[in-house]
């Protein structure tokens, strides 16, 4: 089968298409004919060596993470797929990638596919949703808080402001004026152009922070933020909970522990608090996402597809930080 491997760490990182084996699978995982990817800006990152400490891959590796397609073999412990069922998942952080042309997946990773949309939307979602989701899940995000999401036009923004919108929160984000209309569309209450304004412009008593833009807007969003509010980052630094629940060796736990000692220490001058957050799979999240998606509560956002050939090239496109949702290869045509 067709692949796009990472042959190994590099500043412009060396990916690659190769001819490989269909993967076998064991007895708790399903086989998937891959219709679709949906691309992330860690699938830029990963290929530098931006994640190494953190995420082991044995190279060459496949890449990418977020697939729908079709389920052609399950293991024998499967018990909620058949063959034939239209599924998407995330294999995120499992030493496999989603670039290729089957995948295995682990039974508990997958869900069905949402009915109202293609494997090309489909494809789109897990990475976002899940982030978003377990983000707010482990913020305790309540009904009439306030919560700030930079980059509201970009793949987390368009699907976290309308789940928190859904779950009853007030949205303030960021965008260039021309996205103005679509992160409106979406359900932002209060919009700030970043071409013009600072941060500090969001209202000042916001009760969470997501942590989606790299520089010194997270130190400067400590501003924005009330008492006891709290900043979850999806971005860094990494913190000594991070290297404790992975499990790191105490070199590393030291490691994280200074990258993030200055942020840490700022909330917590500012009575705030500050965790960085890293994505898990879960079926079971995605199967109440995609009723969501059916009930029309929220949609995914697509800026571009490419053709599977075309994958260094979508990976090009999504390096240049300018997509308003997310870009999205697909394999099979749906």
């Amino acid at each position: 089968m067709k692949a796009l491997l990472l042959q190994d760490y590099a500043k412009t990182g060396r990916l690659s298409f190769e001819n490989i084996p269909r993967p076998g699978i064991r007895d708790d995982e399903v086989l998937v004919k891959v219709y679709a990817v949906g691309l992330n800006p860690i699938d830029n990152m990963i290929p530098k060596g931006t994640f190494k400490p953190i995420l082991r891959f044995t190279l060459p590796a496949v890449i990418g993470s977020d697939l729908a397609g079709v389920v052609e073999n399950i293991g024998k412990k499967v018990t909620r797929f058949r063959p034939g069922d239209a599924v998407f998942a995330s294999v995120f952080d499992m030493d496999r990638g989603a670039l290729s042309e089957y995948v295995a997946v682990p039974e508990s990773s997958a869900a069905l596919k949402p009915m109202s949309l293609s494997f090309t939307e489909a494809a789109s979602l897990p990475m976002v949703a899940l982030t978003s989701w377990q983000a707010f899940e482990h913020a305790k995000l309540k009904p009439g808080q306030k919560v700030f999401i930079p980059a509201g036009s970009g793949g987390i923004g368009t699907f976290a402001i309308q789940l928190a919108k859904y779950l009853g929160a007030s949205v303030t984000t960021t965008t260039s004026a021309a996205n103005t209309g679509l992160v409106t569309s979406l359900g932002a209450d209060h919009v700030i152009d970043y071409r013009r304004k600072n941060v500090e412009q969001a209202p000042a008593d916001c009760d969470l922070v997501l942590g989606t833009v790299r520089g010194d807007s997270l130190e400067k969003s400590l501003e924005i933020l009330k008492p006891h509010g709290e900043i979850v980052s999806l971005i860094g630094p990494p913190d000594l909970a991070f290297a404790r629940k992975r499990g790191m060796n105490i070199v590393m736990k030291a490691v994280f522990w200074l990258l993030s000692r200055k942020i840490i220490s700022r909330a917590a001058d500012r009575q705030v608090n500050y965790s960085f957050f890293f994505v898990r799979p879960d079926g079971s999240q995605l199967t109440k996402i995609a009723t969501l998606i059916d009930a029309g509560k929220m949609k995914p956002v697509i800026d571009r597809t490419f053709p599977f050939d075309d994958s260094l090239s979508a990976l090009a496109y999504l390096a240049d930080g300018h997509a308003k949702g997310k870009v999205v290869v697909q394999i099979v045509e749906s």
